[in-house]
């Protein structure tokens, strides 16, 4: 198992691309801790895994929450020895298909400085407990790049590209610890979009923007987690993972 004993936490651990990740990672031998604002979604999530034989723990968690975020993760270090992975997937508020003409400001820097703040308050967390270990892996998760034409994406691609400069200085300054900081670059996942007929539309648009022809899946974004959490990544950092199905082109 690629990622066996292993302490992972993922923030937004019920949403789905949280909970395909944590399925996943739970699958090669990590013990998940999902943390997240919704209890029942949490154990429903951490239900699964139990039943499939994996090892699953949930706390009521606001990432945006500082005093919240550092308590976790103390407790998660103190009663299972490490804290080896950190992947923050909670949503960032942002309001999409509007042009940003017709966005209030509070609308466009909303995900701005919630993208910023939840991946600092994390990021932070884990490496406290990383940097006395000496090793360790925080995820990003995000669809930085070129916007593409007629998408209207409001200030999200703005909160990615602040996203992607902390994760720069993130890997600079925690790279003598053993501690990795790698980005996954998507260029949006359509199964997490809850409306059906949206989920049909922005999938087409995403697939339409790809050199494959299809966009990332949610068990694409998993098994791409999975590889960049464990040591077969282990001379990657402060860089990305591409599976935006050539959306970017590097």
């Amino acid at each position: 198992m690629l990622l066996e004993s292993r302490n992972a936490v993922i923030y937004g651990g019920g949403g789905s691309i949280g909970s395909a990740v944590a399925e996943a990672f739970a699958r090669e031998g990590a013990r998940v801790h999902l943390a997240g604002r919704s209890p029942d979604r949490l154990e429903s999530v951490a239900g699964r895994i139990r039943s499939g034989g994996g090892a699953a723990e949930t706390a009521v968690v606001d990432a945006l929450d500082e005093t919240a975020v550092d308590a976790h993760a103390d407790d998660v270090a103190a009663r299972f020895g490490t804290l080896d992975i950190s992947f923050n997937l909670i949503s960032h508020g942002d309001v999409q298909v509007r042009p940003l003409a017709a966005l209030s400001l509070d609308d466009v820097e909303r995900p701005v400085i919630t993208a910023v703040r939840t991946m600092f308050i994390t990021a932070r967390a884990a490496a406290r407990q990383m940097m006395r270990q000496r090793s360790g892996a925080i995820l990003v998760f995000g669809g930085y790049g070129d916007p593409p034409r007629n998408h209207n994406l409001g200030g999200l691609q703005v909160a990615f590209q602040a996203q992607e400069a902390l994760r720069r200085n993130l890997a600079a300054e925690l790279g003598s610890y053993g501690i990795r900081v790698v980005t996954l670059q998507t260029s949006g996942i359509a199964e997490s979009i809850g409306n059906p007929e949206l989920r049909e539309r922005i999938g087409s648009q995403i697939a339409a923007s790809t050199l494959l022809g299809r966009g990332a899946s949610l068990a694409d974004v998993a098994n791409a987690a999975v590889f960049a959490a464990s040591d077969l990544a282990a001379s990657m950092t402060a860089t990305k993972l591409n599976i935006s199905g050539g959306t970017f082109a590097d």
